[in-house]
């Protein structure tokens, strides 16, 4: 990867629809060169993909909560993240240093959906020993960019 990679990259990162002429126009490149890097950088597992950013509030998700789970053993934390993770209106799930723990994001329609998945898909998880939950009032920033270095 060269500093002609992390341009792309950082267009990419802005508007991943930005058609490859205007990539190219935008770094001095020839569209045919800039697909050919931006299938390079998808090949080795660089680029994993491009989503669509959807208006919460349009399909009526626009509750945010984070819950910190506690486990009954550190042993069943990948089975219990893995399980975690197949719940559809869950959006993140990690594991925490300093705690035998989950962190999971995830989206909802309003307190009473909440609840409802927080009693009957978390708690009712084997592993799981106890549960913290946070709902955010306000998000002033919400991303999946990285910063990329000017240069490597």
């Amino acid at each position: 990867m060269d500093k002609t990679d992390l341009q792309i990259l950082q267009i990419l990162q802005k508007k991943a629809r930005i058609p490859n002429v205007e990539v190219a126009r935008n770094i001095g490149m020839a569209p045919s060169g800039v697909l050919e890097r931006i299938k390079k950088l998808e090949a080795q597992g660089i680029i994993e993909g491009y989503e669509v950013r959807l208006n919460a509030d349009m399909f009526h998700c626009s509750t945010i909560a984070f819950i910190q789970i506690k486990l009954t053993s550190p042993s069943r934390l990948a089975e219990t993240g893995r399980r975690l993770a197949d719940i559809e209106q869950i959006q993140e799930v990690h594991s925490l240093s300093g705690e035998d723990c989950l962190m999971i994001k995830l989206r909802v329609a309003s307190n009473t959906e909440l609840e409802t998945i927080l009693r009957t898909q978390i708690a009712s998880l084997d592993a799981v020993k106890d549960t913290k939950t946070l709902i955010a009032l306000s998000t002033y920033k919400e991303s999946a960019k990285i910063l990329l270095p000017e240069t490597l």
